[in-house]
């Protein structure tokens, strides 16, 4: 999930501003994640692979 659309609803601005602790302690705890780096197409495109080659495997155990 990205957060460049969230409003804070402590201060009513842009979490992505960071105007409130509030707003800065959310915009910290979702960029520790391990996927955190990752947009949402990134995301996808690496479950798709990973599915890709989960089907791969269980074709040869076959």
């Amino acid at each position: 999930m990205t957060y460049d659309r969230l409003v804070c609803a402590n201060c009513a601005a842009p979490v992505t501003e960071g105007r409130c602790r509030v707003c800065r302690a959310s915009r910290e705890r979702m960029d520790q994640g391990p996927f955190a780096g990752l947009n949402p197409a990134m995301l996808v495109a690496l479950m798709v692979v990973l599915v890709a080659a989960l089907a791969l495997l269980a074709h040869q155990a076959a």
